[in-house]
């Protein structure tokens, strides 16, 4: 029957009806390679997105391993201090100056480490940093004396310094912005890892003779370092060092391998090039960067004021006094057995290290300021705690319960605010041009204020009580609270670019005053 139907219409009906069908097909066909070409690209990005990452991941860990020889130094010297002064006869004061001196030092390493890093670039600044910490810490095993065991010291004080500062403004550098303030944490992490594997190694080592344990606490040390060697071969350049070195395609291909779309690459190098002064020429006309950061604008000051400031009390309010001599803590609140001493500052460092990681996840969901005011505000709390408990309760059990939970909530509400926070505003806040030495120098205040802390801890506890110590950290600690209020503006899903531009722009530096006030605001309303 349809032959019969087609004579009878004529040839021109099937033409038509086949010339139908045919652009039926076509038009299937498009929309088959059309949705094909879009999974196609689909799974591309996908997959882009998550190499980009790992890779990202990859840098910002890596970066961060020199922030483990701080942490390992900082909790491995509480336990080995004692072995030390039982082996090498030193008095009070040597103990203080030998634990406080790495942190005074250090600072050289890190005003150093911002003018060397313009210079050779942040990727061999880290290296630099570990291997000048690696001598420091062989002579230190080898020391048969205080005299060279200071002399190792210092060493691994500056290497430490180089450390601590280039770290934060590395990975800060190389972030995507949606992730930078969770990767720029890595640091602290990696810096309580070091204090957690200090800690265990103090209750590993510490059945090994008093002329051996100690010497082996300190060699461990070395290892992180030799790590990091390893991750030179893997991590990439800064992009913005290279667009300040006028590398501009170099940092592209960095940039392509840590963005995950061509346009936000692109949008970023411009930002980039522009803000290092190489898109209008005005590189060779900026003032020196030490004089300009001495004659501040008024914009750079604000940043001055907010990065020294909350470096500052980020130690101030004690926590390396905390960590230093947490076994002389326990030991006032009734704590006498040194293996059970050294079991109790496991459990901090295993507490610190577990919060951290509770930080990291939050950072780039709720934001800088709600950590730091969660953070300061219990902090706070549990410092007042611990002064009224030791001076209260007195050497029993419920004196050493609370102090081993005050002290254990102090370390943790430091980890999900002040120690990480601390340093990814330091390295977000400042032009790229200035980034590297104002970031220094928040880093030099941080290590004054730390070594200040430990060096006079035990002093300060003999004259006015260890309880006393700590009501006065307490008081530092309330301060903290109004600075952040007051200084320390939301960073959060901003450019370092667009941060900048923050700072400039004094209305919406004013706004930010008010984002504690504007939320509970909201929360009235609602």
């Amino acid at each position: 029957m349809g032959l019969v139907g087609v004579q009878g219409d004529g040839n021109g009906e099937m033409a038509l009806s086949l010339g139908s069908k045919n652009k039926y097909k076509r038009m299937d066909s498009e929309l088959s390679d059309d949705f094909e070409d879009d999974a196609s690209h689909h799974h591309h990005q996908l997959g882009r997105k998550k190499s980009t990452r790992k890779y990202v991941l990859a840098c910002a860990i890596f970066a961060s391993l020199n922030n483990v020889l701080l942490g390992y130094d900082v909790g491995v010297m509480s336990g080995a201090i004692i072995f030390i002064q039982e082996d090498l006869k030193i008095t009070e004061v040597q103990e203080e100056v030998l634990v406080g001196i790495l942190s005074i030092i250090s600072l050289l390493g890190s005003l150093a480490g911002g003018r060397t890093s313009d210079v050779i670039g942040r990727k061999w600044t880290m290296a630099f940093a570990a291997i000048v910490f690696q001598i420091g810490a062989a002579i230190m095993t080898l020391a048969s004396s205080f005299e060279v065991l200071m002399i190792g010291r210092v060493l691994a004080g500056v290497g430490i310094g180089f450390g601590v500062m280039i770290a934060p403004v590395y990975i800060a550098e190389i972030s995507p912005t949606v992730d930078r303030g969770s990767l720029t944490s890595f640091p602290e992490i990696f810096i309580n890892l070091g204090i957690l594997l200090g800690y265990v190694s103090n209750y590993a080592f510490s059945g090994l003779s008093v002329h051996t344990n100690w010497r082996v606490m300190l060699a461990v040390g070395i290892l992180p370092s030799v790590f990091i060697g390893f991750a030179l071969f893997i991590i990439p350049e800064s992009p913005r060092w290279l667009a300040m070195q006028n590398r501009v395609e170099e940092a592209r291909s960095v940039l392509l391998k840590t963005n995950e779309n061509d346009k936000e690459v692109e949008e970023r190098l411009s930002e980039i090039v522009a803000a290092a002064g190489i898109s209008n020429g005005e590189k060779n006309e900026e003032k020196a960067v030490w004089r300009e950061l001495l004659s501040p604008s008024p914009s750079l000051r604000r940043m001055l004021i907010t990065g020294f400031g909350i470096q500052c009390f980020q130690q101030i309010t004690g926590i390396d006094a905390t960590v230093y001599y947490s076994p002389e803590i326990f030991h006032d609140a009734g704590i006498v057995n040194k293996s059970k001493l050294l079991a109790a500052t496991v459990a901090v460092g295993v507490t610190k290290t577990a919060f951290i990681l509770i930080a990291t996840f939050l950072v780039d969901r709720v934001g800088r300021k709600p950590l730091l005011y969660v953070s300061t505000i219990g902090m706070t709390v549990c410092l007042f705690t611990l002064s009224i408990s030791l001076a209260i309760l007195g050497r029993g059990q419920l004196g050493i319960a609370m102090a081993l939970l005050c002290v254990c909530g102090n370390v943790a509400f430091f980890s999900v605010g002040m120690g990480p926070v601390c340093w990814i505003v330091t390295s977000e806040i400042f032009p790229l041009r200035l980034r590297a030495q104002a970031s220094a120098l928040g880093a030099v205040g941080n290590r004054v204020c730390s070594g200040f802390v430990a060096m006079s801890f035990l002093s300060l506890a003999r004259t006015i009580t260890v309880g006393g110590t700590f009501f006065l950290f307490s008081l530092f600690s309330a301060l903290s609270v109004a600075f952040v209020y007051k200084l320390v503006p939301e960073t959060k899903g901003k450019s370092l670019e667009q941060i900048e531009l923050l700072f400039q722009n004094h209305n919406e530096w004013d706004g930010s005053e008010m984002e504690l006030g504007d939320a509970q605001h909201l929360v009235h309303k609602a």
